[in-house]
């Protein structure tokens, strides 16, 4: 996946300034794919250059604002690359290298980050929840479009809780170098 991808789905759902796009990137988007706001507006101006969006001057009490909207070349890009295979991502996390690394060292702790993490998860976790319960309550009929939103959603929440599980797991092994169960 590329951020040009996130984007132009996020401008099709509604079309916004950049520093609104931003923002609701954090919110939305940004729980699957991390963007800065810098890489946004760069990938905003190549998504411009190649005519997939388009921008409108908007005038504002502070200036001059552009408001993006994908254009029909935008539209198609994103409609192939939704048909596109794609392979799962492997995972790549700084945790677990620190912790292959304080097993090789033998005289690092990193329980207290682990347990931060767990944190950090659980957290996460219970944010997903919240908007589950808020966007898609039990017993309310969905279209195809809402169930496809929940799917994602649903996805979250089954990572948060495989962390959650992996944490637990991790946290309970035995801390004496050495020793098996």
């Amino acid at each position: 996946m590329s951020l040009s991808h996130a984007i132009l789905t996020s401008l099709l759902e509604k079309p916004c300034t950049g520093a609104e796009l931003a923002r609701r990137f954090d919110k939305s988007l940004g729980h699957f794919w991390q963007a800065t706001h810098q890489q946004i507006y760069r990938e905003l101006g190549k998504l411009e250059a190649a005519a997939l969006l388009e921008s409108e001057e908007l005038p504002t009490t502070r200036g001059q604002q552009r408001q993006f909207r994908v254009l029909g070349a935008g539209r198609r890009e994103l409609e192939e690359w939704c048909l596109r295979e794609c392979d799962p991502r492997p995972i790549r996390d700084e945790l677990l290298v620190r912790m292959r690394a304080a097993a090789v060292l033998g005289t690092v702790d990193v329980t207290v980050e682990m347990r931060r993490h767990r944190g950090l998860h659980e957290a996460t976790l219970a944010r997903y929840l919240a908007i589950e319960a808020a966007d898609f309550p039990a017993g309310v009929p969905r279209s195809r479009a809402d169930g496809l939103q929940r799917s994602v959603l649903l996805a979250g929440i089954a990572f948060e809780q495989a962390w959650l599980a992996w944490c637990d797991e991790a946290l309970a092994e035995p801390e004496e170098p050495g020793t098996r169960p």
